[in-house]
């Protein structure tokens, strides 16, 4: 019988793991939009070898699944020597997948400054990085804030995915307690209620800041 009451007693390990799920969906976030905003000057770049490794780059990470991307990651590069840990290979393959949708974003934000601005801020004695970091990209996040925030979400859900190298995020504990308890039903309903409180959060906070940048 369906009793949805039986997850309180384990409401700890849930919420630790619904704490993971957004710590490591935070610190990729930011991760990615660094990696997304190098991504796009490099595309912009006048380099041929810059701009092909860059789109290389994000033809491979939006062209594949976060699950391969993933266990490349965590299950080949110890083959190479390489060991990384299941959170820090949570972190880079999230950061890279975000990134390279990032990038992409960031790239159609820029598009709609106006011709000339860029010079306009060489001619006022901003050198190139202070015009993109202190002009340009502020024009740009606040242009592209909805889609940010969209991809923000996206990476709160796909961070399910996770969960297959081991890191007890809140997908994680779900599994544990549902094959333990055998009830996978109540433990993967309030799993998905958790997450969906998290993404209506971000949401919410998403609208609040556009609202607050349309009047600045």
């Amino acid at each position: 019988m369906f009793d949805l009451t039986i997850v309180w007693d384990y409401r700890n390990a849930l919420l630790q793991g619904l704490w993971t799920t957004f710590w490591i969906s935070l610190v990729a976030i930011g991760c990615g939009f660094i990696i997304g905003a190098i991504t796009y000057l490099a595309r912009s770049s006048t380099n041929r070898l810059l701009r092909a490794i860059s789109t290389f780059y994000v033809s491979a990470f939006r062209g594949t699944p976060l699950l391969i991307q993933l266990s490349i990651i965590f299950f080949f590069l110890p083959l190479a020597g390489i060991i990384v840990p299941p959170i820090t290979a949570a972190i880079l393959a999230l950061a890279f997948n975000s990134g390279a949708i990032q990038s992409e974003i960031l790239r159609g934000g820029f598009s709609t400054l106006p011709k000339g601005q860029r010079e306009a801020a060489w001619v006022n004695g901003f050198s190139k990085a202070q015009s993109f970091i202190h002009i340009e990209l502020p024009q740009v996040i606040k242009v592209t804030l909805p889609a940010l925030v969209s991809e923000i979400i996206d990476i709160i859900k796909n961070s399910s995915l996770i969960s297959t190298i081991a890191v007890t995020e809140l997908m994680r504990v779900a599994q544990q307690y549902s094959s333990t308890t055998y009830r996978p039903l109540e433990f993967f309903i309030a799993a998905g209620i958790l997450y969906l409180l998290l993404t209506m959060s971000v949401s919410e906070l998403g609208r609040y800041l556009e609202k607050r940048l349309r009047h600045e």
